[in-house]
């Protein structure tokens, strides 16, 4: 997401790094449900250990809470700076919605096993179906996928109004309602760390991850005839389809990492894994820095960092403005990640 987020002009991004407009994927929108993902696999590896061993569970209840405030404080810090305007905060968004999935997914973990967590899943995802394609809007509108009039947007536009994403001011890509599907992103990365925990061999593992992989994937394609792929809406179809992929990346990665033991070329995955959470929120401050922070050039015109950087740096430097952008998005992970090798090797890890 650091490398989608800092283009050096959003003008000039190459389709795979930008998002769909609605309906259908890219690339990119699949990075966000990757993450929720792995998190419901941490879950089921970091609590399952601890639940094995007697660990209390009021306790791990309270440390489940607590990151997930820690987390969504992050993340509405993230929406207000630099200005902290009160009055336009946006109260959804990505690290709140990751601590929202966190925090019920890990609590349901605690009470459920494997099997009541699969049906948790699926109500999730046929309850959040039916409300959005059989419920009527309240309004006047009938059952709809569309940006602003659908049962999600109206919800979003009554109980946070004007707390919203600013690019749409009516509707939130990370809004409430589709906060119920993401549960089920969640959960499939937990029932998935559940079987790697288990007592299999590692070729069982694999082929158990790329077959339910394919068939989710299948099954997500199929459902995109009737309820379409939609990363903004994060409808069920759109949570099978990049399970799906999920699943088949991480067949992949663990059959070429802990199998075949190829670690050459990991490292930098791992430097940025260990210091996830915080290296992200630095980009996010590192980019609202820039824009904010303005110099005056020879002309008496004033800009910002970011737009100087670009204009007299990347663009005059690339023949092609859509590399030149690409360079830029580049520069910001380079420079991030030698962020995160300073704190790896003095083994500093920022947690909450």
């Amino acid at each position: 997401m650091i490398l989608v987020n800092n283009p050096g002009s959003w003008s000039y991004v190459y389709a795979p790094l930008q998002h769909a407009e609605w309906h259908g994927a890219t690339p990119t929108d699949w990075i966000f449900p990757f993450f929720l993902f792995i998190v419901g696999v941490s879950i089921a590896l970091a609590i399952g250990r601890r639940k094995e061993a007697g660990v209390d569970r009021g306790l791990l209840v309270q440390k489940i809470l607590w990151r997930s405030f820690l987390i969504f404080l992050i993340g509405l810090f993230l929406s207000g700076y630099p200005y902290f305007d009160l009055a336009t905060l946006r109260i959804p968004g990505v690290l709140q919605r990751i601590a929202l999935v966190y925090a019920v997914t890990a609590l349901l973990f605690l009470w459920l096993d494997v099997r009541q967590l699969f049906w948790v899943g699926v109500g999730c995802l046929l309850a959040y179906w039916g409300m959005l394609t059989l419920i009527p809007v309240p309004g006047g509108h009938p059952p709809n996928l569309e940006a602003a009039t659908n049962l999600g947007a109206w919800l979003d536009s009554t109980l946070l109004g004007g707390h919203l994403w600013a690019q749409s001011k009516v509707w939130d890509p990370e809004g409430l309602l589709s906060t119920l599907p993401a549960f089920a992103t969640g959960i499939s990365g937990i029932l998935t760390g559940a079987w790697l925990r288990s007592s299999r061999g590692h070729f069982e593992k694999v082929a158990g991850l790329m077959v339910v992989g394919a068939v989710l994937l299948a099954a997500g394609l199929i459902w995109n005839s009737v309820f379409p792929i939609n990363k903004q809406i994060w409808t069920s179809s759109y949570v099978l389809y990049t399970s799906g992929i999920a699943l088949l990346v991480l067949g992949v990665m663990y059959w070429w990492v802990d199998i075949r033991k190829h670690h050459r070329g990991m490292q930098a995955f791992v430097v940025y894994g260990t210091n996830a959470l915080i290296i992200y929120a630095v980009s996010g401050v590192l980019a609202r820095t820039l824009n904010a922070i303005h110099v005056t050039e020879a002309s008496g015109q004033s800009i910002n960092i970011k737009t100087w950087l670009w204009q007299n740096v990347f663009e005059s430097t690339f023949a092609s403005p859509y590399n030149a952008s690409l360079a830029y998005a580049i520069s910001n992970v380079l420079l991030l990640l030698g962020f995160a090798w300073f704190l790896y090797s003095r083994k500093i890890f920022i947690k909450v």
